[in-house]
This record gives structure tokens, C-alpha cells and sequence, in this order.
């Protein structure tokens, strides 16, 4: 096999993140190969389900290992038994399984995890538990980062989400079927109104041009909408017209804020550098568990509303099992974004620590406590790593809730070194998970409970909530100063 060859082969397996284990290459069985003395080809290809008869073509080779691209479908999976639901479902990266049922996408993604874990899960004798379903399967996130761009080099204007495996492309996703229609509405007319008025498209190549982003978000507890614009600073345009026309679309939610974002990061991402409200204010209130929380534009939010009270309810599940009924316990909720976790655990807490490193996701966790009357949660603006060496209190039980890379191995050896009886930890990607849950092993941790809450319907995506204990076998816990008070203090 050479690099640009293209060949034809079964997808056997998919291991996560939805990669395709091809077999039967090039109609050859891989039986056949195996009693001619052949080696069977390694090769992997994403976006692929099991069972598809695919071409591929080569384009990665690493120590005799081969990836590939799908460059036609010869025959569909047994498991698609579905239409696409949206005009790009077939081109769009942000689906991956429309063509299957609601069950068979959640039973498919739920066996990638367990390919990664169930051999440790086993050896600890923990138990897998039944999967959490999203409430929601349509319409169920609540933020969309949109892009401006081009379907193809030099054609019209689109705005939208990239296509499958471009950085480039752009698909106009005027229907998707994931967000409230009230997002497809604005996105429809935010793209007639730059075409009508000329505005030229941000080129991320040379860093010329203005219209960058469109960043929607949308409370399912309020119906109310964020609406903000992100472009470059070098065309000066005046949004006033732009803000009449949103306010007079017919919308079933209320718009609470209109927002125009300067950015002129060379990063292709949604940063912010000034901020101007054209009209309202810069925030929405959303509603979880009971809990009222104050969302702002930039501050890290469950991006499935209905699917997070179930993720946080097995949670608190994991947590009250774990803690039993003691109420006079220090609790480090870490990567607490904004908070939602701590204040849940803070009626029945002596004190909850929130760490995070993202200032906005910080202020709405300190607003959000003070709305919920909550005066035992302390939350503290910095690097997981860092704050753990000036914490004041040691803490009781631990609870986990890292971005997609995991935690910073250091950070994690200074968290079991506390020697907690009990952690739980929620994970957005499996094989973070693994990892992370090796490094814990190795510092006593075995894992009690275990199961996967599907946030993400249609996608690949599934969230897992683990619940370990600590064997005291052997362990010595490292020796613990409380700092004084002036960490805190510097940090205000």
C-alpha cells in the first residue's frame, strides 16, 4: 500500500473517535490472507460505520500502520436504516450518525467506551450501569459557534458549520435540526443581510477581510437568546440596522442581547478583544436542578440543558453514595465552569472549592451562588495545577470535570496524593478517560461505578461519569499545610 492508492474494504469495527477498522481489502478475505501467509493490512479510515462496503484512499503511513478517507460508498451498513434529516447531514461535520436509529448510534458509541475500559472496569470489579439517554434527541443545544466562509474557493458567501474533514469549506446549515429553529431563523437572515450589504468574508490565510463568527445562545428554561456578531476590525461598519432587523423577526423565543465582538486574533476561534452591546445586555438566565444560573456570552456551559440535569443527577448520584451522609465535608469541585456542580453539592457541604482557569465562566459562578442564597461555595480563578498548592482546606472528596485533553498529569499526582476516599470523575472523551484513570491506578484508585450520559444525539460524542474509590493498601497520603488566607485574597 503507497500513499494516494486507492482500494476497497469492509468496516468491521468502530474503536473511538469513530475510527473505521477495515477488513477484506481489496476483496481479498482476510482469511484467505492469513492461510497464504500474508500479513492483513492495518488500516483505519474515519467517519465510517460498521458494515459499509467503502473506497478509501491511503493518505497517512506510520510503522506499516495506514489511515485513509472514505472516497465512496459501495454499500450502505445494515444499521443504516434512516434518512438524512438536513439538507448537509450527508456532508456536515457535525453529525456522524443520522442514517442510524436513536438506539443503535447510542449502543454503537456507548461500545467504544466500553472497548477502552471495560478490561480495567473488570479488573476493579466495578459495574457498568445502564445508559442515560439525552431527554431531548431534536432542537437540544443551547450555544452554536457559526462560521463565515465559502462552500467552495470563490464562491458565494455562506455561514454555517465546516464540511466534513475542511478546514476551508463552509456549509450554510440553515436547517439543522440540533438547535431551536429560532437559531436557524437568525442565521438565515444574519446571511442575507452581510451578502445584501457586501460585507466581505474574513480570509484566515492572510488575515484580511471582517466577518468572522456568528455565536448564538438560547436558554431552554427562558427561551431567551444571545446574539452576537464577531468580525476584524478592518472594515468600520455600523450594526444599527442589523440590530432592527433581528429585533423584528418572528421569533419564539425573546432576544436578550445583541452583541458585537471585535477580534483580531490570528487564532481561527471566537476570542473577544472589545465588546460593544448594540442592544440589551450580555447575558441570559438558564435553570438546572432547581438552580438558577446567570450564562454569559463567553462563560462554559452544558451545551444541552435538558441532557445536564441528567448528567449532573447521576452525578449528585455518584457523589451522595460516595460522601454518605456526613455534611461537615471540604469538597474540590475542579473545572467547575460555573459552578453548577459545587452548587449543587453546597447545601450538604461545609465548604465547596470551584476551580477555573476561565475568568468569565468565575464571575458567573460567583453570581449564580449569591442568586442561589449559596455562602459556602468559594471559587477560585486559575490553573487547576497551581491552585492546588495554595488551597486552604484539605479536601474530603474530590469531584472531576476536565476540558477534552483530560487533567494535567501533574495536577492529577497532586489530587491522589490527597488520598480522598472517593473521586468522581466526568468525562467528555474516553480516551482522556483511560488515560487519566491509568495514572490513578497507579495511586490506589480502582473504579466502583461506571456509566455513559448521552449529551449529544447524532453525533459522536457521549459523556461518561465514573465513580472511583481509594484502596488504602500501602498508601501514605503526603503531608498537608493549610495556607492562610492571602492566596484568596490575592486572587480578588
Amino acid at each position: 500500500m503507497k500513499k494516494k492508492e486507492q482500494h476497497t474494504g469492509t468496516v468491521k469495527k468502530i474503536r473511538f473517535p469513530n475510527k473505521g477498522m477495515i477488513a477484506d481489502i481489496d476483496g481479498i478475505k482476510d482469511e484467505e490472507r492469513l492461510k497464504n501467509g500474508e500479513n492483513i493490512p492495518s488500516v483505519t479510515v474515519k467517519n465510517v460505520l460498521p458494515g459499509q462496503e467503502i473506497s478509501f484512499i491511503i493518505n497517512k503511513k506510520k510503522s506499516g500502520r495506514f489511515e485513509g478517507y472514505v472516497s465512496g460508498i459501495i454499500k450502505k451498513s445494515p444499521l443504516e436504516t434512516e434518512d438524512y434529516f438536513c439538507k448537509n447531514g450527508r456532508y456536515c461535520g457535525g453529525c456522524t450518525y443520522q442514517t442510524l436509529t436513536y438506539k443503535d448510534q447510542l449502543e454503537l458509541k456507548v461500545s467504544m467506551v466500553k472497548d477502552l475500559l471495560e478490561r480495567q472496569v473488570k479488573e476493579d470489579g466495578g459495574i457498568w450501569e445502564d445508559t442515560v439517554e439525552s431527554p431531548e434527541k431534536y432542537s437540544y443545544r443551547n450555544k452554536m459557534e457559526y462560521s463565515f466562509g465559502d462552500e467552495f474557493k470563490g464562491g458565494p458567501m455562506t455561514l454555517g458549520l465546516h464540511k466534513r474533514g475542511s478546514l476551508y469549506d463552509v456549509l450554510t446549515c440553515d436547517d439543522c435540526r440540533l438547535v431551536h429553529d429560532d437559531f436557524n431563523v437568525i442565521l438565515k437572515n444574519t446571511l442575507d443581510y452581510c451578502t445584501e450589504k457586501g460585507l466581505p468574508v474574513y480570509n484566515k490565510n492572510i488575515h484580511e477581510g471582517y466577518l468572522r463568527h456568528l455565536l448564538l445562545r438560547r436558554s431552554a428554561a427562558t427561551g431567551g437568546i444571545l446574539i452576537h456578531m464577531i468580525t476584524s476590525s478592518q472594515v468600520d461598519h455600523d450594526f444599527d440596522d442589523y440590530k432592527e432587523m433581528l429585533l423584528a423577526l418572528p421569533l419564539k423565543g425573546k432576544i436578550e442581547g445583541i452583541i458585537h465582538i471585535t477580534n483580531d486574533k490570528v487564532a481561527d476561534a471566537v476570542n473577544r478583544e472589545k465588546t460593544h452591546i448594540l442592544y440589551g445586555c450580555d447575558h441570559i438566565m438558564e435553570k438546572v436542578l432547581g438552580l438558577d444560573f446567570k450564562v454569559s456570552s463567553f462563560s462554559f456551559f452544558q451545551t444541552n440543558t435538558l441532557g445536564a440535569e441528567k448528567l449532573y443527577s447521576a452525578a449528585r448520584e455518584y457523589i451522595d453514595q460516595a460522601r454518605g451522609s456526613g455534611t461537615q465535608q471540604v469538597v474540590y469541585d475542579l473545572y467547575t465552569g460555573t459552578g453548577t456542580i459545587a452548587q449543587l453539592m453546597a447545601p450538604t457541604c461545609k465548604r465547596v472549592y470551584g476551580v477555573e482557569i476561565i475568568p468569565d465562566a468565575v464571575e458567573s459562578a460567583m453570581e449564580n451562588a449569591a442568586l442561589n442564597a449559596l455562602d459556602n461555595c468559594t471559587f477560585i480563578c486559575d490553573d487547576v495545577l497551581n491552585a492546588l498548592d495554595n488551597m486552604p482546606e484539605r479536601p474530603d472528596f474530590i469531584v472531576l470535570d476536565p476540558p477534552r485533553e483530560g487533567v494535567n498529569p501533574k495536577a492529577l499526582k497532586k489530587i491522589c496524593e490527597y488520598g480522598v476516599e472517593n473521586i468522581v470523575y466526568i468525562s467528555c472523551k474516553p480516551t482522556s478517560l483511560k488515560k487519566d484513570l491509568g495514572l490513578m491506578r497507579e495511586s490506589g484508585y480502582r473504579i466502583q461505578r461506571i456509566r455513559c450520559v448521552d449529551m449529544f444525539p447524532w453525533t459522536g460524542h457521549v459523556e461518561t461519569v465514573c465513580c472511583l474509590y481509594h484502596q488504602k493498601k500501602d498508601f501514605i497520603s503526603v503531608p498537608y499545610e493549610p495556607k492562610d488566607d492571602g492566596y484568596l485574597k490575592q486572587l480578588k
